[in-house]
């Protein structure tokens, strides 16, 4: 049998560039297909414009079906459930405002417990009765009364239809319990942090105006004139003694409730200006409504679908093998989401079993950048499908793309990353402003590594020419400490410098960092040695899986499939592949030499 070539092939078309469209308007097309596509939309596929809108386009419950038996089924879009919201805040920490900013924007009914026990009092009823007589003697009103409050407010018709936003409640564990046991939870529990020292300052320099009530900072928001400066007046509960007190206690409180919702809790750097915290939490909602309102029509369709069991495919996020057509570029919309969707299950899953350095290694044609058909396009609609899905997870994800390195005659860049992070900036982010918020786009260094960042995502790290990018990478690893780095198709070995010498000082540190990111996902055609076609097979790894070798048979009709012949706990060497295609075993110890020792270094 001819021996297998691991490259990644080369098509015969000719090259396309690798243009990319800024956001489309509402007037531009998203539905034409790479067959007829202009130069512009075919060299990067119009699902640029993210799974957010692409579902909305393509949802089952906006057309007419037919069930096996005929009958016609019609859905609308469902509307999606109301939020439900939980917002806490130490004193002076700008809570009130935020409030009155997100009852603005999404019309959730805001449910205080002050407002709610002023209102209970002054109406008289049993329950005011009851908390007027703690509140009389100067004591704190016991929680089941507060619950008894809250929880028939959150019943009401308002509440039911627009959704509700609970500020500062639960204030202990015990209202936090009895809301659980009564399956009274939020969507999403909003934590507005400050440091002390600044809440004890934004207290202790605020003051009122007792003629208008206007409330002033003697430093941050002074009064107009000096007519007005002279009447202010230090509110009782603004002095040092009373802040570092409510400070105590809150912190006490907020310790015990945060176990409850920690699933669910998202922390805001209230130490800004009120427009960038509501631009956050603005953001934060969005996300929230957004997989609501997902989640509420995959119910639906499931509900009021007509399905012909015997030709269904299987409706669940497992691998379905190897795709066909690989060896056709431009690759389709659904090939490549299809590889997406493999890579995003693969490190979703290496993630959650806390590996923190990882390596995404694909080089499906429009991946591989020694063809004439890659395309930076692919590469970005990847990381963007990579980045958003943990984004949507609550994490803030840093991708990182390298610049050139050095100054004048030693300045290198990698040729297919030129421009790459203008891409990215210019590129559809979703509907609920994840850029810039859940989504930051930084270099490759330890300068880079922000406390707020959860995890990194580096595009395709390499070295270039004379200059090599480890160290830099290194220092960013070191300073990212626990948090997760996924590396994507990152070509990390020695380069030749201009003068032909390999850059050999420290080589084998560097090739053993290199080797320390693990691989989560793996996936290489294969081809016999000497041409770019026919594809004979493939190798794949999804984490935690062994790596499976497939064998591509063609079928009549112009057919095929790829058939599984063997699985390797490791990476398997070019021999290994070649003795599992032609069934038979070979001795490891069987020295390498001529072809094989050239393809050796290429797997």
């Amino acid at each position: 049998m001819a021996t297998l070539n691991p490259m990644a092939m080369a098509s015969t078309i000719q090259p396309q560039l690798s243009l990319i469209p800024i956001r489309p308007s509402s007037s531009s097309s998203s539905s034409s297909s790479p067959s007829s596509a202009s130069p512009l939309s075919s060299s990067f596929s119009p699902s640029l414009t993210r799974s957010v809108r692409r579902s909305r386009s393509s949802d089952p419950c906006t057309k007419r079906r037919l069930s096996s038996k005929g009958r016609r089924v019609e859905c609308s879009a469902p509307e999606p459930e109301p939020l439900k919201v939980m917002i806490s805040g130490p004193p002076a920490s700008g809570k009130g405002t935020q409030c009155q900013m997100i009852v603005e924007k999404f019309g959730l009914v805001h449910i205080s417990t002050g407002d709610l026990l002023r209102a209970e009092v002054s109406s008289g009823t049993e329950i005011g009765k009851k908390a007027r007589h703690y509140m009389d003697n100067g004591m704190l009103v016991p929680d089941e009364i507060v619950t008894d409050m809250v929880v028939p407010r959150l019943s009401q018709q308002d509440v039911r239809e627009k959704g509700w936003i609970l500020d500062g409640y639960p204030r202990t564990s015990s209202q936090a319990q009895s809301l659980e046991k009564m399956k009274i939870r939020p969507d999403i529990y909003i934590l507005i942090v400050v440091p002390d020292e600044i809440l004890i300052d934004r207290c202790v320099g605020r003051r009122m105006d007792p003629v208008t009530g206007k409330i002033y900072h003697l430093t941050n928001f002074p009064p107009e004139n000096e007519e007005i400066s002279a009447r202010l007046i230090t509110r009782p509960d603004d002095t040092l003694e009373k802040v570092s007190s409510r400070l105590e206690t809150y912190e006490k409180n907020i310790e015990a409730i945060l176990p409850t919702y920690q699933d669910i809790l998202n922390k805001v750097d209230g130490n800004r200006s009120k427009e960038l915290v509501f631009r956050e939490i603005d953001s934060l909602l969005l996300r929230v409504r957004e997989n609501a309102s997902r989640t509420t029509k995959l119910a639906k369709i499931k509900a009021n679908s007509y399905t012909n069991t015997a030709n269904a495919a299987p409706q669940n996020d497992t691998w379905r093998g190897i795709p066909t057509k690989l060896n056709n570029t431009p690759h389709s919309r659904e090939i490549r989401e299809y590889f997406y969707n493999d890579i995003r299950q693969a490190t979703k899953r290496a993630v959650e079993d806390k590996r923190n350095r990882l390596k995404v290694e694909i080089n499906i044609p429009e991946l591989n950048p020694e063809m004439d058909v890659y395309r930076i396009g692919t590469l970005m609609e990847l990381v963007r499908d990579l980045a958003l899905s943990f984004a949507d997870d609550g994490k803030r994800v840093k991708v990182c793309v390298q610049g050139s390195m050095g100054e004048g005659a030693l300045a290198g860049m990698p040729l297919q990353l030129a421009g790459s992070r203008k891409i990215l900036e210019f590129m559809d982010w979703g509907e609920y402003g994840a850029m810039g918020t859940f989504i930051n786009i930084g270099s490759i260094g330890a300068k880079e590594v922000d406390e707020q960042d959860d995890m990194f995502i580096l595009v395709a790290p390499q070295n270039a020419v004379g200059n090599c990018i480890i160290d830099d990478l290194k220092a960013m690893t070191d300073a990212a400490g626990n948090r997760p780095v996924i590396l994507v198709n990152p070509r990390l070995k020695d380069m030749p410098g201009s003068s032909g010498v390999m850059q050999t000082m420290g080589r084998d540190k560097r090739l053993e960092y290199a080797a320390s990111f693990e691989i989560c996902y793996f996936f290489r055609l294969l081809y016999v040695a000497g041409t770019l076609y026919p594809i004979m097979g493939a190798l794949r790894m999804s984490y935690p899986n062994n790596y499976e070798l497939y064998k591509r048979i063609d079928e009549p009709g112009r057919k095929e499939k790829y058939v599984i012949i063997a699985e390797f706990p490791e990476r398997p060497t070019v021999n290994e592949i070649n003795d599992a295609f032609e069934g038979k075993s070979r001795n490891k110890e069987k020295t390498t030499s001529g072809i094989w020792g050239f393809l050796s270094g290429i797997l």
